[in-house]
């Protein structure tokens, strides 16, 4: 897993949940601590990095430009 994975989730979570609040599905009090949670943002991080190499195994078998 890339380094920047993790800062990448927490940036992907923190807009998510800025959203969520805007439009009135979350809390305040529970957005803020979706960011700073450490077990869900590397479970975001895990999950892009594996969406990125299964994006790119594709094109790989596809024979598209990688």
């Amino acid at each position: 897993m890339s380094t920047l994975s993790p800062v990448i989730a927490r940036i992907i979570l923190r807009y998510l949940s800025g959203a969520m609040i805007a439009v009135g599905t979350l809390s305040p009090d529970t957005a803020a601590q979706i960011g700073v949670d450490p077990d869900l943002v590397t479970l975001l991080a895990v999950a892009i990095s594996a969406a990125v190499e299964g994006a790119y195994a594709l094109a790989k078998r596809k024979g598209w430009m990688t």
